[in-house]
C-alpha cells in the first residue's frame, strides 16, 4: 500500500507510547504527520493480511543501539508477519506477508545525476551503467529494502548488487519522482489504501 499521509486515514490512538513520543520530537509539523502517517499505514497493511482489526494490532520496533521504536517492526500480535513501511516528503507505503518483507520509497532528485550517492551505494558495475538518477534511486531502492529485510548492510551496498534470487521484486512509480521498491519472500501485489467507505 502506499499514497499521501492524508490518505491514511485512521486514528493517532492506534500509536503506542513510544510512537506518540517519538512522534511529538518532530521539529516540522510535515515530517511528524508522515512518520505517523507511515506508522499507522503499517497496521492497516497487516490487517489486511491478517483480517484482523487495525486498531487491535501493536507495532514494536527495536534496536541494540537505538532501543524501543527503532529498527526491523513487527506486529505483537503476528510476530511471524513480515511487516516493513517507508516514507519520503509527500508520501507513504507499507507492506506485510509471509516470510521477510523490505520496502522502501525515495524522492528521484532532479537534475544531473547525483555523484555523491551513486558513489555511495552502487558497485563499480553498476555506477557504470547508471547515468541518471531515476535509475540511481531504483538501484537504491531495491538495496534499501534488502537493508530492512536484514539481509545488506549500509557498508556494503557497494561491493554487491541488489541480489533478487529467489526473492520477488514488486516495483512502482508514484508520481513523476517516487520510486518504491518492496522485496518479498512471497509473491506480492499492491493494493490501494483503504478509503473511508472501506
Amino acid at each position: 500500500m502506499g499514497g499521501r499521509p492524508d490518505e491514511v486515514r485512521a486514528p493517532e490512538e492506534w500509536l503506542t507510547e513510544v510512537e506518540r513520543e517519538r512522534a511529538a520530537r518532530f521539529k516540522f509539523d510535515h515530517d511528524r504527520t508522515i512518520f505517523v502517517a507511515a506508522h499507522l499505514l503499517v497496521r492497516v497493511c497487516a490487517a489486511e493480511v491478517l483480517g484482523a482489526d487495525p486498531a487491535e494490532l501493536t507495532l514494536l520496533q527495536y534496536c541494540d543501539l537505538h532501543g524501543f521504536g527503532h529498527g526491523r517492526p513487527s506486529i505483537e500480535q503476528a510476530p511471524d508477519l513480515g511487516v516493513s513501511f517507508s516514507h519520503t516528503r509527500g508520501y507513504v507505503c507499507a507492506a506485510a506477508g509471509p516470510g521477510k518483507i523490505g520496502v522502501d520509497a525515495e524522492r528521484v532528485r532532479p537534475g544531473p545525476l547525483d555523484t555523491v550517492l551513486a558513489d555511495r551505494v552502487l558497485t563499480p558495475h553498476e555506477r557504470a551503467m547508471v547515468t541518471g538518477n531515476d535509475e540511481l534511486i531504483r538501484h537504491w531502492t531495491r538495496k534499501e529494502a534488502l537493508i530492512k529485510r536484514g539481509e545488506l548492510t549500509l557498508d556494503k551496498v557497494s561491493e554487491g548488487g541488489a541480489d533478487l534470487t529467489g526473492r520477488h521484486l514488486l516495483e512502482w512509480s508514484a508520481g513523476p519522482d517516487i520510486r518504491v521498491a518492496v522485496v518479498t519472500d512471497s509473491p506480492a501485489r499492491r493494493v490501494p489504501i483503504p478509503g473511508e467507505d472501506s
